[in-house]
């Protein structure tokens, strides 16, 4: 928590004193009580105690001093808030490595059908596309509100060789250009989202994709798929599919974005309803002076009607 005035908190001072007055005062009464009548005597003549509940009011009130100090510093919190626009651009490895069955069916299938849940529980505002990549990249549709075309192209997708993870990057930053009718002033916040479970073998280098989304201030969440004994079947011979994770963090880490590692369905899904969560909502400084001020006079009330009820005075 921050303040936009945090001189005022040198008002609670103030309260401390008064919080050390009324520990002088309640000493010094128990004081003079034992010294003119022996205990005896006060268990039968003075009424019984109220304990704890004679000091509740004086301290409630304190603490209303405290809360109230707080609010006229004008206290600043971060609270998460729903995006009303934003880009989502779905980057799907199509390289025939995604046919591995270390995730069972196949991991083809459970990426598709993982990505198709992600677009769906996007809110109906963002634009979202989908990028394919193998020995290149295309934009299988444009970034839209259209979520329905997104899922319909993502179940027509096919196998094919080679990966270029590099040629995806940049192909979604083209495809980013297109955007919503109020992009060109106000640019809605934009997120590449790449799944891999490869290396980079065709087109661009990483890097150089890297360089380029960072510089247009696009993110990249990147996904390292699969386990690390995949193994698929080509031309007669098992051969190992391992993710390249370290150059998809490289990737995440230079554009600001955020790298998973996924080795099953159930951590897929938890993967993109991670970055769901994330994507769909926006951390902003709100003041919470009024909630403060708010809690200060619920918490004084209480006090007052406290002593009323207990003691028929106020405190």
């Amino acid at each position: 928590m921050k303040f936009e005035q945090p001189l005022w908190l040198w008002l609670l001072l103030i309260v401390a004193a008064l919080v050390v007055a009324y520990l002088v005062a309640q000493r010094r009464r128990s004081k003079y009580a034992v010294r003119f009548a022996t205990l005896p005597m006060l268990e039968k003549v003075a009424p019984k105690s109220p304990g704890w509940r004679r000091h509740a009011p004086a301290l409630a009130f304190l603490a209303a001093l405290t809360v109230l100090t707080i609010a006229i510093a004008r206290p600043v919190t971060d609270v998460r808030v729903p995006r009303e626009r934003a880009t989502v651009v779905v980057a799907m490895d199509i390289s025939n490595s995604m046919a591995a069955t270390d995730v069972e069916p196949n991991r083809f299938e459970v990426a598709k059908s993982a990505a198709t849940d992600f677009v769906n529980s996007l809110p109906k505002q963002f634009n979202v596309g989908l990028v394919s990549f193998a020995r290149t990249a295309n934009v299988v549709t444009q970034p839209s509100t259209n979520h329905q075309a997104t899922v319909d192209a993502l179940n027509r997708l096919t196998l094919t060789d080679s990966t270029a993870i590099g040629e995806a990057v940049l192909t979604s930053l083209d495809a980013v250009k297109s955007l919503d009718a109020d992009a060109a002033t106000d640019p809605p916040p934009t997120r590449i989202v790449l799944l891999s479970d490869g290396g980079n073998t065709s087109g661009r280098p990483i890097d150089e994709a890297a360089q380029a989304a960072a510089q247009a201030g696009v993110p990249v969440s990147t996904i390292a798929y699969g386990t690390p004994e995949g193994t698929v079947n080509l031309d007669g011979r098992n051969v190992p599919v391992p993710a390249d994770a370290d150059s998809l963090r490289g990737l995440a880490d230079a554009t600001n974005g955020s790298f998973y590692s996924a080795e099953s369905d159930q951590e897929l899904r938890s993967v993109y309803s991670d970055l769901q969560s994330s994507i769909g909502w926006s951390t902003e400084e709100r003041e919470i002076t009024n909630l403060v001020a708010g809690i200060a006079l619920a918490v004084a009330l209480l006090a007052g009607l406290a002593s009323l009820l207990w003691f028929s005075r106020l405190p």
